[in-house]
């Protein structure tokens, strides 16, 4: 279980920010 904040680079490696990758609504 990671914690990323939304602004923060995804954790997938994609290189996008979070909000704008795996962390948006589904």
């Amino acid at each position: 279980q990671f914690k990323v904040g939304r602004n923060d680079p995804c954790p997938c490696g994609s290189g996008k920010k979070f909000k704008h990758c795996c962390g948006r609504p589904a």
